[in-house]
Parts: structure tokens; sequence; C-alpha cells
């Protein structure tokens, strides 16, 4: 009986192992009956929407990809600096000039950091900008047609990398060089670039009702890495902050030499005494070569201007205007509060994380309590800006955004983390581990005077066992956590498409209601649209065949054409006749040197093809357009370079 009552007690010690194991995983949401909660937060049914898009960069792809949240789907990838052959853009004649350049057509880009438009320092869902890292460039996406518009390309700058973030009524995105370079470009050895290259800071205003860019005025820095920036918001509204490494002004093996000072700088710029010198006919124009390329909606059609001066202004020509404050070690991010009071900045190489006081620093100035100087910029004292530390809370620190309720989230790099801190006590609320080498966060409205989010979402540089495999290189990962509660908790996982950096999310109902449809056929003004099947028509112009098509369900017209030599340049200029929600219509042709075309309702859109070979060759549609969408076809003959074929079309009929 003892050993039988021994044998029951140890089952029951085990049963309750094992219940306890089985709780720990549900409360973790990774198994057992509390596992649903959590599925339950991120499902959102069939018809149903998101609360929020999510806007990520897609790094090396050059794009911008949308997802929804809390589902983690992704909804379209827009193309900004790279060809896209799914739509055509950067292949068509009327997108080429968007990838237009002072080093000619560039058809990739590195973009890295979106952020959405501001009204009084709350996000309007009007434009979205990104930078472009590589050959830089900024980039504006109108939000009502999820398309790029506009593309302005930064002179006097390489690695255009701490950008594009915009000031707090979009009147200026601003764009900091990561590598200092000589200004203006000219010959010289690498080793003296000490007190040679120089960085420069771009403002790019933004016109109210348009959008539309112009490079106000670019402030010459010293030859610093300007790596990230943010805009002040509320009491420091008119000032913008910009991380700096490589104070060392080291032009080699910079992961040795470009950390041997203790501390680096956050240059503290005041944006809204320099546009009054400006505006008052201050600074230098220098000449310069960029340029600027813009889509006009009603013509369908991009133009790029090559602009030749840029205005340039010296920060000792503004007394006052800039400011250095002194932050450990090697800082990436640079994030403000919601109240625009504390500056973060994140030191790679630092224990802590450091925070700046805005009212600080201005006492600061005003008591001209200075440690030196830098190439006459006034360098602050740490102590005297110091708002406060955050002790140890984790390795690598990167970014820091905020949910409006007093509390700041920074990811960790090193140890895979995200970290919860409450502003003003410094104090560690919660951490939570990322999967793996977590790079930006984001809040839905988290740079902004008025966070949105419950969510917040890490991406995450390596993924290693989260997806099933694909070979030695999977996508990329991000991670959304619900941040309602004190603490965070881990929801969902979903890949991005190349390497995101960054992002920017907000609440849906901001844009979707505001969402185009089609383009109206009327407002048509393309040179080449043929808005009815009467108008289309073929004409020669030398070697130039020029073939005004319109397409509709389920048919091309024309859809014959006779008359095409060998060494013609044919330009199809097709317009989509629909003017119903969500029907675009594509064309491809046999041995195009380009890409298909996706032609949306009420638009045209133009492809070249350059016939080679003599024969009779189809074209198609490419977009699933109908039950009948197999029928929607057409041929070309090409007859000799020296045939007499005269010029013919048809539809419906044959060519006699």
């Amino acid at each position: 009986m003892k050993n039988l009552l021994k044998i029951n007690i140890a089952f029951i010690f085990v049963i309750a192992a094992f219940t306890s194991c089985n709780n720990a995983k549900s409360s973790n949401g990774k198994s057992g009956a509390l596992a649903s909660n959590v599925a339950e937060k991120v499902y959102v049914a069939p018809g149903e929407h998101d609360e929020f898009y999510a806007f990520l960069s897609g790094g090396y792809s050059g794009n911008l990809t949308v997802y929804g949240l809390p589902s983690g789907r992704m909804f379209k990838e827009i193309p900004v600096f790279s060809q896209f052959p799914t739509s055509g853009y950067g292949y068509s004649e009327e997108t080429k000039p968007m990838l237009n350049t002072s080093h000619g057509f560039i058809p990739w880009g590195d973009s890295h950091h979106p952020d959405i438009s501001q009204t009084n320092g709350e996000i309007d869902g009007r434009f979205i900008f990104i930078n472009e890292n590589n050959t830089p460039r900024i980039a504006k996406i109108d939000l009502r047609t999820f398309e790029t518009t506009e593309i302005i390309e930064v002179p006097n700058s390489a690695g255009n990398h701490s950008s594009s973030f915009v000031t707090e009524n979009t009147e200026y995105v601003v764009a900091g060089t990561r590598f200092s370079i000589p200004i203006p470009q000219r010959d010289m050895p690498i080793k003296d670039y000490k007190g040679n290259f120089q960085g420069a800071l771009s403002f790019i205003s933004v016109a109210p009702e348009t959008g539309n860019m112009d490079i106000k005025f670019q402030i010459l820095m010293p030859g610093f890495n300007y790596d990230l920036s943010h805009p002040g918001r509320g009491k420091s509204h008119g000032w913008f902050f910009f991380t700096t490494y490589n104070t060392e002004e080291a032009s080699t093996l910079l992961e040795v030499n470009a950390s041997q000072n203790d501390k680096d700088f956050i240059a503290a710029i005041n944006w809204k005494k320099i546009e009054a010198y400006v505006n008052n006919g201050g600074g230098t124009m220098m000449p310069a070569n960029y340029a600027h390329n813009v889509y006009d909606e009603e013509t369908h059609t991009a133009t790029s201007t090559m602009k030749k001066e840029v205005r340039v202004v010296n920060p000792s020509e503004v007394p006052g205007a800039v400011y250095f404050l002194p932050t450990p070690k090697s800082p990436h991010g640079c994030d403000v509060d919601p109240s625009g009071e504390y500056i973060v900045g994140n030191g790679k190489l630092s224990a802590n994380l450091t925070v700046h006081s805005f009212t600080k620093m201005l006492d600061a100035i005003e008591n001209k309590k200075f440690a030196g100087e830098a190439y006459g910029i006034p360098i602050l004292n740490f102590e005297d800006v110091l708002a406060g530390s955050v002790e140890q809370p984790g390795l690598g620190p990167l970014h820091t955004e905020f949910d409006g309720k007093g509390n700041a989230y920074t990811t960790f790099f090193i140890s895979s983390e995200v970290v919860k801190w409450k502003l003003g006590t410094w104090e560690v609320l919660d951490r939570q581990p990322t999967f793996y080498s977590v790079g930006h966060l984001t809040i839905p409205g988290g740079n902004s005077s008025k966070p949105q989010g419950k969510y917040m979402f890490a991406m995450n540089k390596i993924t290693k066992d989260r997806y099933l495999p694909t070979g030695p290189e999977l996508e990329h990962s991000a991670q959304l956590y619900d941040i309602s509660g004190d603490k965070m908790e881990l929801l969902l996982d979903f890949p991005t498409h190349g390497e995101p950096h960054y992002a920017a999310a907000m609440r849906a109902d901001l844009i979707k209601e505001r969402s185009q449809k089609i383009y109206n056929l009327e407002d048509n003004k393309h040179p080449y649209a043929a808005k009815t099947d009467a108008d289309t028509k073929v004409v020669r112009k030398g070697n130039e065949v020029h073939i005004y098509m319109t397409t509709i369900r389920s048919h091309f017209s024309p859809d014959n054409i006779e008359g095409v030599k060998v060494g013609d340049k044919v330009y199809f200029h097709i317009t989509n006749l629909e003017q119903d929600f969500d029907v675009p219509h594509g064309f491809a042709m046999i041995g195009q040197n380009s890409s298909e075309l996706l032609v949306m309702p009420g638009q045209t859109k133009t492809s070249v093809w350059e016939p080679k070979q003599v024969g009779v060759w189809p074209f198609y549609c490419t977009d699933f357009c109908s039950a009948l969408h197999q029928e929607m076809q057409g041929y070309v003959r090409v007859s000799a370079v020296d045939s007499d074929t005269p010029l013919k079309w048809s539809l419906g009929e044959d060519i006699e």
C-alpha cells in the first residue's frame, strides 16, 4: 500500500508539472488553450480591414512596401527608386524620367527612412517621403494614389542617411549626408580628409497645397558622419537634431579609428533662425548639378529638370543657429519625444542611454555654458544639457519611439531586445526579446506629437529559424507587439521585403476614404491618349511608328497592325478606357527590351518596341481582367527594312 501511495503521489506531481509547463507556454502565446487569445488579436476576418497602415522601407529593393496592422499582410509594393516590371515603373516612357540623376539614368536605389506629412505635429496622411541612400535623393509618394510623384536629387551629399524626416507642419523634409565629401567636389588626396571634407544638411521646402519640393538651403557642416535625425516638436519646434559619429574625422578603418572619442555629438540646428537669414537674402548660391523629377497626374507623364545651383549657408554666418551636444558614443538614432523636451541619443558603444533636455539646452546657450568649439560651432557641456540616463538597459541601442503615455521603447541590436522605459524617471519597465538582431522599431504616429498606436513592431535584420527555409537567405522579419498594457506582448511574426530600415505607420482611416479609385478619362491630358476606339490610329514619323491604342474588357484597339519594318522604333501608347475601380490592363510584346505595362483605369502609358526580325509577332494583356482575358491579344506584322508593305491596322475585320 505504501508503494502504491508513493506511485500515486509521484504521478500527481508529474501531471502537475506537465500542466504547469503547458500553462506557461500558453501565457506566452506559444501553445495551449490561451494561444487563441493572441491569434484573435491579429486576426482580421475576411472582408474586414486592418486598423493601421504600415509603410516599410525596402532597403536595397529601392522601394516602399505597404502592410496592414495587426494582420501583417502585405498590400502593395510601391516602386520609388528602382525599376519595377510589375507595373512598368521606370520602363514606361512616362516614368523613365523619374530615375534620372546628375549621374545619368540610375535604375536602382537604397531606400531607408519613410516619414509621413504632418499638420500641427499630427500625422495627416497626405504624403509620405523616403530617402535614397546611395545616389542621394528624396522622393514623395502621394497617398491618394500610392504612386511616386516627385524625386529630387540632393547635391553636395553622399550617403543620404539622416533623412527623410519632416517638420511639424511639413515645412521641410530634411536630408543629412552620412559621408562627408569635398564641397564642391574635386580631385584631392583622401588622406587630406580632416579639415577639408564637409557634410551638407539639406532643408527641402514642401509647398503646403501641392507638396512640391525645392531645396531651400544647405548648411555646410564639419566633416563628420551625420547618421540620423529628427525634428523638434512642441516647445522645440523650429529645431532639428542630427546624430554625428566620426568626429575624429578618420578616413580609413573607421570601425577602429572612428571610435576613439569618448563622446560624439548631436548637432542642434535652429532652422527657423537660418530660414529667416535666407529669406533676407543670406547664404551663397553655389554651382550644383542635380535632377528634379516630377510626375504630372494630368498628362500621366514625368519630366526631369536639371538644376544648376543651390543656396549654401556656413554656420558662422548665423551665430546662435548651430550647437553641438556631446553624446556617448558613436550614436545612431536621434529621437525626440512627443512633448519636444527630450532628445534621445542612442550611443551604440555606450553602456547607458543618454537623454538630453531641450530646456536645459536653451539655458546653457543663454548662459554660454560652453565646453569649447569645433570649427567655430559651440560645444555645450554634457552635464548642463543632460536630462538623465537609462542605466545599462541593454547592449547596442539603436532607435527609440514613444507611445504618448510617457513611455519610450528602444531597440538593442546586440542583445536582440526591445526595452520599455519611463521618461523622466529613466527606469526600465519591461523588456522583450526580438528574433533576431533588431534594427528600427515603429509605433503608429510614434514620430509625432500624438502617437496613435496600441501596437509596436520591430524590424529584425536576421530571421534564422523563424520561417520555412528558402536557401541561404531569408526575407527579413518584423515582429508585432501589443503595447496597450503595462507589459509588451509578442503577437505576430511577418516577413518583410528587402531590408527595412525604418517604417512609418498611421491609422487607416486617415487614408482609405481619400484613396483614389480611378483616373477620370475626361481629365486625361496625355498627348497620345485615345479616349475612344474611334481615336485609335497608327502614325509613321520616319522610322518611328506611334500606335494610339485603347484597351478595355476584352480587346485592344487596334488588334492587328501591318507595315512595321525591321529597325523601326514602335511606340505603343495605351489608354485604359475602363472607369471601374481595380480594373487595370496589362500589355506585353514579344521581344520587348523593357517590361510589361500595367495601365490603370483612365490612364495612358507608353512602351517602346524595336523589332529586329521579320515575322508576325503577338502582344497580349498580362493582367487577368475578365473571363475572356485569354482572347485579349493582337498581332504586329514586321516586314523587311526595304519592304513597301503599307501601314494598316484593324479591329474586327481583316486587313486588306
